[in-house]
């Protein structure tokens, strides 16, 4: 019989915590919150700009997302190999540079009087390629500087961030906006991405040197590395395919979700705006949570239950009738599915960093990004066509649908690989060309 000195401990390992490295990354989490922040109160300041100061019409409008998402995409093709093969933190305060930079060159033109609509297509551009390269850049970075079992915590903190900017930015930019006019917001924005940069800047990290191009291989072939990087890969080609749709259907149910509630359905402005932020708080919850369910279910396992349950409450949202109860149906809906996204994003953030090859992340991220940019407009026409056609609530449903039909991409098979542990201490997976390591120590 065993003796009680001699029981095995069944307690669950403690969640790991920052170390060694934890001044840097509290440093360049500060970095990414102050950006976040600007960009949260900045949101959509630059049509807002164009409609109250240069009179912009509706294609204009229109026309200003559209360049400025294929342009940035188009441009950064190129760059990707070149963040690729340079070292991150200055390409991330480059980016920063370039965002904060030219968004301040609007408020100046607006109070000099030479404000043009071609430069705020321009700024546009930039700040697409902007996010991209950083965005590009930020995940090679973070993972040389965190330790491969910490990736889920510093992934869920950035996550949480996103959601907290997401909450409460947009509503501090209304304020801002009418109590000082639209190219002040603008101002704060350009100042988070310049504070953003010093602080980046003094980061103190040597970070690994970076991988050089391969000899003998066409600058085609450097650019397009990154999606045929994930093309070799049947995991992230899978979720490579299912982010496509789910981000498409998402950014196409936004004016769809409005002209039902608002016109259809007969809610007020209010109101609406009530269904659009009470929800955000739950991402900011499933990030919280994040770690703690990864470390007990796995990384694999909560990146399949969450990828797929994210994906069932936008079917809710066309049934709602225009009553208190309807409001908040969808106010339900909405928080069940960023609950969820919440949850799905830094399982899905650790498992690219881990399963992508050191020499390939940054161009596999930038791929994704571009992407996403040259897809989401696409499914935003295809589902502005069929709500023409058909109305907003079939329209819903049809996205509802495709949603629905997605997760069948989703890389079931691997649901028994309880790999990429979290404080397990073990080796992760070796992705393509990858040499089995947890990540380069700092």
């Amino acid at each position: 019989m065993m003796t009680a000195d001699r029981r095995p401990d069944t307690r669950p390992e403690p969640m790991p915590t920052l170390r060694g490295s934890g001044p840097r990354v509290r440093r360049a989490w500060a970095a990414y919150a102050i950006s976040q922040a600007g960009s949260g109160i900045g949101t959509g300041a630059l049509p807002l700009v164009a409609i109250l100061l240069l009179d912009a019409s509706d294609w204009q409008i229109s026309l200003l997302a559209a360049v400025a998402g294929i342009a940035g995409a188009v441009a950064v093709v190129p760059l990707g190999p070149w963040v690729e093969f340079h070292r991150k933190r200055p390409v991330m305060v480059g980016a920063d540079l370039l965002r904060g930079v030219t968004l301040l060159s609007v408020p100046v033109a607006a109070w000099a009087g030479g404000l043009t609509y071609g430069q705020l297509c321009l700024v546009a551009a930039a700040q697409t390629i902007g996010t991209i390269l950083s965005s590009a850049a930020s995940t090679a970075f973070l993972k040389s500087l965190v330790p491969g079992d910490q990736l889920v915590l510093v992934n869920a903190r950035w996550e949480s961030t996103t959601w907290t900017a997401t909450t409460f930015g947009p509503p501090a930019g209304g304020i801002l906006v009418s109590w000082v006019g639209a190219p002040a917001t603008l101002l704060v924005n350009a100042a988070s991405f310049l504070l953003s940069a010093v602080t980046l800047g003094r980061i103190r990290h040597r970070e690994p040197a970076p991988t050089g191009p391969e000899r003998g291989r066409h600058s085609m072939a450097q650019m397009t590395a990154g999606w045929r990087h994930i093309a070799a890969h049947p995991v992230l080609l899978r979720l490579f395919g299912h982010a496509l749709v789910f981000g498409g259907c998402i950014v196409a149910s936004t004016p769809l979700i409005a002209v039902l509630m608002l016109r259809d359905l007969g809610f007020s402005p209010a109101q609406y705006g009530l269904a659009l932020g009470v929800p955000c708080a739950a991402g900011v919850l499933g990030s919280v949570l994040a770690p703690r369910i990864i470390r007990r279910a796995g990384l694999m396992p909560t990146l399949l239950v969450a990828g797929a349950a994210r994906c069932l409450w936008m079917a809710v949202v066309p049934f709602a009738p225009g009553t208190t109860a309807g409001l908040v149906q969808i106010i339900a809906a909405d928080t069940m599915l960023l609950l969820c996204a919440g949850i799905f994003n830094p399982a899905f953030s650790t498992y690219r960093m881990r399963a992508v090859a050191d020499g390939y992340l940054a161009r596999v991220t930038a791929a994704w990004a571009v992407s996403s940019k040259v897809a989401q407009p696409i499914v935003i026409a295809a589902a502005g066509v069929a709500a023409a056609a058909v109305g907003a609530r079939p329209a819903l449903l049809g996205l509802a649908g495709v949603l629905l039909a997605s997760v069948v991409v989703l890389p079931w098979r691997s649901w028994t690989r309880r790999d990429l542990p979290v404080g397990r201490g073990r080796d992760v997976p070796v992705g393509i060309g990858q040499s089995q390591t947890t990540g380069v120590q700092p």
